[in-house]
């Protein structure tokens, strides 16, 4: 019964592992999307830059409340990134966590079946000791 229920914890951790992997994943692909979006960010405001410089007189008196919209923008971004960031720690914790618990689980059945392993060796031996030593008796009577 133990045996089985031991199977069924790894069963069940190595679930766990692959499920805080999807999640670690997720979250990495989500930090990705906000440095794309700071990247573009970047090279919007430099593009913002060069046309008002070519056009100080009309484009360039929109210039100034654009560039304080996009720090507005700029800094939600880093703000967002930062929380992302804190959660793939966290993410990644939980994840080694898992992971550890799956490989004490691992190591338990193993050390479970070489004990097992050992027993049926030890018994088989036995066994067979037994049938040779039953032969040098019948050897011996047979001569004697």
């Amino acid at each position: 019964m133990a045996q089985k229920g031991l199977k069924t914890l790894i069963r069940l951790s190595k679930w766990t592992v692959d499920e805080k992997q999807r999640i670690l994943v997720g979250l990495q692909g989500r930090e990705d999307e906000i440095l794309s979006w700071i990247k573009q960010s970047e090279e919007q405001l430099k593009e913002e830059q060069r046309v008002a410089a070519e056009d100080s007189t009309g484009v360039g008196f929109s210039y100034g409340a654009f560039a304080n919209a996009w720090l507005g923008r700029r800094q939600q971004l880093f703000a967002m990134l930062e929380m992302i960031r804190a959660e793939i720690i966290r993410a990644r914790e939980e994840l080694a966590e898992a992971f550890n618990e799956l490989k004490t689980y691992e190591l338990t059945q193993r050390e479970r079946d070489r004990r097992a392993q050992a027993e049926r060796d030890k018994k088989e031996q036995a066994f067979l000791d037994e049938i040779g030593l039953n032969i040098h008796r019948r050897k011996d009577k047979d001569e004697g």
